[in-house]
């Protein structure tokens, strides 16, 4: 590891922190978006592409397993998971279909869709958005560079302000964690 790459994550750490107030308020907002979700009765869907496809398919499980406390299991799916459907769907639609095809098939009014993605433009987490918003699903995206085109299609976003894609995704993973634990405080799992 260089030392140029230990500079550049403790730079966006210090972004970080000199933004936390505002910050924090946008994650606040989201975790209170995934309370309502659940206490209705729905199911919160995560999706990504490469590093952000393995925080989809871990902020998934901590819903269905657990994170900090023993509690009943949360409705919590990653669409990332499923090869079969991922190749059917790229080889028969497209890889910009592969989550759109299952927005489609599996979320309803009530549910909320959760997309990751570090540039903002992935063509299938924007088709996934398009999807969600006509079968009136909310999108909730954590995002970095700006923010991409999907910024500007979703109902609430996390960005943070850095072009370098690991630490984009360890400040969204430790965001994440915090919102897992203000959901289940909230909800009163124990």
């Amino acid at each position: 590891m260089s030392d140029a790459h230990i500079a550049a994550g403790l730079r966006t750490l210090a972004r970080l922190a000199e933004a936390t107030t505002a910050l924090a308020g946008e994650a606040q907002q989201i975790a209170e978006t995934y309370v309502r979700t659940l206490r209705g009765g729905g199911t919160i869907y995560f999706a990504g592409n490469g590093g952000s496809a393995a925080d989809a398919q871990h902020l998934a499980t901590e819903f269905v397993v657990r994170y900090a406390k023993a509690r009943r299991p949360l409705a919590a799916v990653a669409l990332t998971t499923d090869t079969s459907l991922l190749l059917a769907v790229g080889n028969d639609f497209g890889f910009d279909q592969v989550f759109a095809r299952q927005v489609e098939a599996l979320c309803r009014p009530g549910d909320l869709l959760v997309l990751h993605s570090t540039s903002g433009a992935s063509p299938n987490l924007l088709r996934a958005a398009e999807v969600a918003r006509v079968k009136g699903v909310p999108v909730v995206a954590f995002l970095g560079k700006g923010g991409g085109a999907l910024a500007g299609m979703v109902d609430q976003s996390f960005i943070v302000a850095a072009d370098d894609t690991s630490h984009i995704q360890e400040i969204h993973l430790a965001v994440e964690h915090l919102i897992v634990e203000v959901v289940e405080r909230e909800l009163d799992l124990g």
